[in-house]
């Protein structure tokens, strides 16, 4: 019988596969025994639901000491809420509560009530509080995709989405039935830059929450994400081509190990292929949710790079960007904190990169993609970052690309380390 392949594809992570956030899984259980509340905020693919449903788990909560039976733990997305409005918001709640608490008759009736005379509120909620509280439980929230509720719509305007906003946080911070609940949420961004503008004669709606962000994985974690695979010196590679990225991490280790468990050795040409193929739509929702100066600034990283990729032929000049670099680092930090690039310091400078060299090739052939009217139509963005003497030269180093895609290393250049560190012939232990 083959051994079961721990890495996942496109779903969240099984709790009992989960590994790595130890200090960021502490820090929601302490929030939790607080009765506190928690914003973990990464971008797309860092592992947020994965992070959620670790949470709900018993085991994680018998591993921080804790016991689950005394809660009440819900877990559901904003996107299942559509349009997303309030009372549906509140809703959700109630109906996952009423099948949490079921065969309790009394309880079970009046969230039935509740839900019987349509439209509640967070006062509904409040009484079904009241109720744990007599049952000395209390409940926990695990709310996914909250951005979800900061964006308006037809029937969500910005005076709805105030009203709400300020409802949570009442609820949380300013109700006595708020001592009986904790409420962990997860966001694309941090709650601070989505929402509703501020009123600058109140305390922000978000100031409840303590800020968690879900990071790409360090070196300890990815070690121990791959221990199962046993290959000595991965880890380098693995991180060269994902970045420590989480689902770019999965899919690196399920086509290892598929290949590693089924043949001798892997086939370097399959695994590289099946790699950019499956990747494509995560480099693809990364780049949608890039502005049009967080993608040139990935560009202009792009073909620097590429240029030392290219030894020492000199093909085109992007020299001086590391001036554009340091008049953008509000820019650049957003795209660090999205786990798209990362950062050195070298003499007291910041030195930008891609975290996933898989990435640095996906931008390349992005740009092979353009052409003239893509430049035209591109040329404001272009000059409101740099001279027109340096998109000049961006220009064509571009144009450049258009015409010499042969010179352009091959592609298992990129994957090199990878395929060094691969042993030659090899079949994992079936236990």
């Amino acid at each position: 019988m083959l051994q079961q392949n721990p890495f996942i594809i496109g779903k969240p992570v099984r709790p009992e596969h989960f590994a790595g956030r130890a200090s960021e899984i502490a820090a929601a259980f302490d929030q939790i025994y607080n009765r506190s509340h928690l914003a973990i905020w990464g971008g797309p693919g860092m592992g947020k639901t994965s992070f959620l449903q670790k949470l709900e788990s018993s085991q994680a909560w018998e591993e921080h000491g804790m016991d689950s039976s005394q809660a009440v733990i819900v877990r559901f997305s904003c996107e299942n809420i559509t349009p997303f409005t309030p009372s549906d918001f509140w809703q959700e709640i109630l109906t996952l509560v009423k099948e949490k608490v079921a065969g309790q008759s009394a309880l079970e009736a009046e969230i039935n009530t509740i839900l019987q005379a349509g439209k509640p509120t967070k006062d509904s909620l409040r009484q079904i509080l009241r109720k744990l509280k007599v049952q000395d439980k209390y409940l926990v929230l695990l709310i996914d995709d909250f951005h979800v509720a900061l964006n308006t719509t037809q029937e969500y305007d910005e005076d709805a989405m105030q009203k709400f906003l300020s409802e949570c946080r009442n609820l949380a911070v300013h109700s006595a039935e708020g001592q009986h609940m904790s409420m962990i949420v997860t966001s694309l961004k941090r709650l601070n830059e989505l929402g509703p503008k501020l009123n600058p004669n109140a305390s922000p709606w978000y100031n409840h929450y303590l800020f968690l962000r879900l990071k790409t994985f360090n070196n300890t974690e990815i070690d121990d994400i791959f221990k199962s695979l046993r290959i000595p010196d991965l880890r380098e590679a693995i991180k060269e081509i994902t970045g420590g990225h989480p689902s770019l991490l999965q899919i690196s280790g399920f086509l290892l190990h598929r290949d590693l468990i089924t043949a001798n050795a892997p086939n370097a040409d399959k695994f590289v292929s099946d790699f950019e193929s499956v990747t494509q739509q995560i480099f693809q929702n990364i780049w949608e949710r890039c502005s049009e100066v967080e993608q040139t600034l990935l560009m202009l990283m792009a073909l620097s790079s590429l240029k030392g990729r290219l030894h020492k032929q000199k093909q085109f000049d992007v020299s001086g960007i590391e001036l554009i670099f340091s008049q953008r680092e509000a820019e650049l930090i957003k795209l660090e904190e999205q786990g798209v690039v990362t950062h050195t310091v070298h003499e007291e400078k910041n030195i930008y990169s891609f975290t996933s060299s898989t990435m640095e090739r996906w931008v390349i052939q992005q740009l092979w993609q353009t052409d003239e009217k893509w430049l035209q139509t591109r040329e404001k963005v272009f000059l409101n970052l740099m001279s027109r003497q340096q998109m000049d030269k961006f220009i064509t180093a571009v144009k450049w690309l258009w015409k010499n895609k042969d010179k352009i290393p091959q592609i298992m250049e990129w994957f090199g380390k990878l395929m060094a560190a691969l042993p030659k012939g090899l079949i994992l232990p079936s236990n």
